[in-house]
C-alpha cells in the first residue's frame, strides 16, 4: 500500500537527513523520482519551487507536496492525496522529534567536549555534499531543455540559472523575487 511506502520512505529519510531541509532534498528527489517514480523530475523541480515560495521549512513542505502528488499520481482522488500529504509530513518530522527528545539533554550537557565538535565537523561537509547533489541531480534536459531539441530553450534556461545565481549570491536579491522574476521571464520568453 502506498502510504506505509510513503511513511516508511520519509521516515528514514527524516531519520537521515541532515543538514536541514535542503540536505533533504536530494534524497527526497532519489526515493521518489528514481527508486519508487512517484513523480517524475519535472513535478519534483515545481515541487521545490513552490516548497520554497511558501512558508515553512523547505524539507516539510517538499515531503507534504510531494505525498500528495504520490497519491494522486497513484489516481486515487483528492482525500487520500491528503492522507498522502499527512503521511509524508508525519514520518518526516517524527524521528527528529523522537531523536530531539531523546538527546537533547545529553547534548546541552556534551555539545562543548572535542569528540561532539569533531563529529559535527565531519558532517558539515557531508551536507555540502547533500546540497551539491541536489543541485547536480536537479540539472538535467527536463529541467534545462536541450541545445540539440530547442536551443533558444536551452539559452534562456542557462540565463535564469546564472542570473539567479548571480543576484542571490552577489547582488543580494531575495530568493523569492528571484523566483518570481524567473516565472516573469519564462512566461514572457517561453510562452
Amino acid at each position: 500500500m502506498i502510504f506505509l511506502e510513503l511513511f516508511y520512505t520519509f521516515f528514514m529519510i527524516g531519520l537521515f537527513g541532515f543538514g536541514g531541509g535542503y540536505g533533504m532534498l536530494s534524497l527526497i528527489q532519489t526515493e521518489t523520482v528514481v527508486n519508487h517514480q512517484w513523480l517524475s523530475s519535472a513535478e519534483f523541480t515545481n515541487i521545490v519551487a513552490i516548497s520554497q515560495m511558501t512558508p515553512g521549512p523547505i524539507g516539510i513542505n517538499s515531503a507534504t507536496y510531494c505525498g500528495y502528488a504520490a497519491v494522486h499520481n497513484a489516481q486515487m482522488n483528492d482525500l487520500w492525496a491528503v492522507l498522502g500529504s499527512a503521511t509524508a509530513t508525519f514520518a518526516l518530522v517524527l524521528p527528529s522529534f523522537i531523536l530531539m527528545i531523546l538527546i537533547s539533554k545529553m547534548f546541552m550537557k556534551y555539545m562543548h567536549t572535542p569528540l561532539v565538535q569533531s563529529v559535527f565537523m565531519g558532517v558539515r561537509p557531508v551536507v555540502v555534499g547533500l546540497l551539491a547533489a541536489a543541485t547536480l541531480l536537479l540539472c538535467n534536459t527536463e529541467n534545462f531543455g536541450s541545445f540539440d531539441t530547442n536551443p533558444w530553450q536551452f539559452c534562456i534556461s542557462l540565463f535564469l540559472f546564472a542570473a539567479t545565481f548571480i543576484g542571490t549570491k552577489w547582488v543580494k536579491i531575495s530568493p523569492i523575487r528571484m523566483i518570481c522574476y524567473a516565472a516573469i521571464a519564462g512566461l514572457v520568453l517561453l510562452y
